[in-house]
């Protein structure tokens, strides 16, 4: 015993939580999605954009889940236009449905994993600098949402 306590605080809980609303709130959407095939930004679906929020989000649910296993996490590289290229790449014959469906596996093992003790600095992207589970837990809830709003915005505009 190291007389440190390493337990997940409460704020870590309360972000888990808030994430895991706003992870509800974008399976909702999804499963509202008639087109997925609207447009968004240039080169950009809702396919796509879900898409994207999906390679971020397995992205962190990997790094949570090796460190909580004790196993060193290989966060992406690369810059951001690779990344999202690589992503749309990687996606483009995945099923809408299939993004969501790995979008929820995601957040299943992100809630798995991090509240273990042993999960207290994430990797993000390989040269960018880790992010305390607090931190990371909000910064992804933030970019989902944003993302969200978006999205919705795409929608209304398309059913008009």
């Amino acid at each position: 015993m190291t007389g440190i306590d390493t337990a997940p605080s409460d704020t870590r809980k309360a972000l888990l939580a808030q994430l895991n609303g706003v992870a509800s709130e974008l399976l909702e959407f999804g499963r509202s999605v008639t087109d997925p095939d609207i447009p968004m930004y240039e080169g950009w679906t809702v396919k796509r954009t879900l898409g994207h929020i999906l390679f971020w989000h397995e992205s962190f649910a990997r790094n949570v889940r090796d460190l909580a296993a004790g196993v060193k996490p290989a966060p992406v590289s690369g810059a951001y236009a690779d990344l999202n290229r690589r992503c749309f790449e990687e996606l483009e014959t995945v099923t809408f449905i299939e993004v969501l469906d790995r979008f929820r596996a995601a957040q299943d093992m992100i809630n798995r994993s991090i509240l273990d003790e042993k999960v207290v600095v994430i990797p993000y992207r390989v040269g960018s600098r880790s992010y305390s589970p607090e931190e990371h837990l909000e910064i992804v809830s933030k970019h989902i949402l944003t993302h969200l709003k978006a999205l919705r915005a795409a929608v209304r505009r398309k059913a008009k």
